[in-house]
């Protein structure tokens, strides 16, 4: 029996109503809007009203890829949530979505891969779809980051955001969907993306609290130097299984953590401008819902048409990355 190919049905976003801007954050913290535009690329991002939490940003991007799709809830066969910010550690965030949906028929957990895990979502949801198991799979990348940083650390509180975007995958003509993946992981870079608390190895505690490990850490300048490096190897590596190159791409549609990085993507791709979709000045960087929102944004605007080549790709804590080739 030949498999069927796989692509996205449908897609949407969300994004909090609450806009928290740089000069926002420099009457919090010593920094300017100068400095973060320059250093990042960052104008603004969103953040979760107080009764909001990652399942409800979910669930609203969940809504809109449904209908886009075309389909009910209960069309939906599995629901897989991406993110570092869940509501609980268990139940699982897919499964209190699932519920808000009427996705009953639908099997529900959570996948975290950081910033990559709409990657790693939509390479599983393809492989389920594929081997016959499920018929049509809803990926959600959703982060209510604001409620992981630390507001008085003038090096992390500027970059991240809270949103969503979600896709749903189904069986599409042959020749169309995606054509490979690239999905890496490096554990000896574990220490330098990393929320430490909360945790069996550091379980809440005065200690935990008062020493800010329920808060993002970061060691900058390594994970950038890491990100330069994967960003574009990983969507070369992604190409060539695909039996593409870089002249076949359409557009690029790149995780949203620093202007510098996508940048050096696009020179090694040797991609112009216009071939790249940026929107990390309105909402910084989303974790695992920054891709699937750029890519729902990116389908609002048009710029995605019947036939383009599309590829994928992000990096986050872990360390893990991956990239996605498909066809529209």
């Amino acid at each position: 029996m030949k498999m069927p190919s796989v692509g996205i049905l449908g897609t949407g976003k969300y994004v909090p109503e609450r806009i928290l801007s740089n000069e926002d954050l420099a009457r919090m913290v010593d920094t300017n809007d100068e400095w973060i535009v320059t250093m990042t690329g960052m104008k603004e991002r969103r953040i979760a009203a107080e009764h909001e939490a990652t399942s409800d940003l979910a669930y609203e991007a969940a809504v809109r890829a449904i209908e886009a799709a075309g389909l009910t809830a209960e069309e939906i066969d599995l629901i897989m949530v991406c993110s570092v910010t869940p509501d609980m550690m268990f139940p699982s965030t897919a499964c209190i979505v699932q519920e808000r949906l009427g996705a009953k028929n639908a099997a529900a957990f959570d996948l975290s891969a950081a910033c990559a895990g709409f990657i790693y979502g939509v390479a599983t949801a393809t492989s389920y779809i594929k081997t016959g198991m499920y018929k049509h799979v809803l990926v959600i990348g959703a982060e209510t980051l604001s409620r992981i940083t630390d507001y008085t650390d003038r090096n992390t509180c500027i970059l991240f955001g809270d949103g969503a975007g979600a896709a749903v995958l189904g069986p599409v003509p042959e020749g169309r969907g995606f054509h490979s993946f690239e999905l890496g992981a490096d554990g000896r870079g574990s220490e330098l993306l990393t929320l430490e608390g909360g945790g069996s190895r550091y379980p809440a505690s005065m200690d935990t609290l008062e020493g800010k490990r329920h808060f993002i850490y970061m060691n900058g300048r390594e994970v950038f130097k890491f990100a330069v490096r994967i960003m574009g190897s990983a969507a070369e590596e992604a190409l060539a299984k695909a039996g593409k190159t870089k002249e076949d791409i359409d557009l690029l549609i790149p995780h949203q953590a620093n202007i510098r990085i996508i940048q050096s993507a696009i020179d090694r791709l040797n991609l112009p401008a216009e071939k790249c979709m940026i929107n990390i000045p309105k909402y910084a960087n989303t974790s695992a819902a920054s891709i699937p929102l750029a890519l729902a944004e990116a389908v609002e605007e048009g710029r995605v048409k019947e036939g383009d080549t599309i590829v994928l790709v992000g990096f986050g804590g872990g360390l893990t990355w991956g990239a996605a080739v498909l066809t529209w």
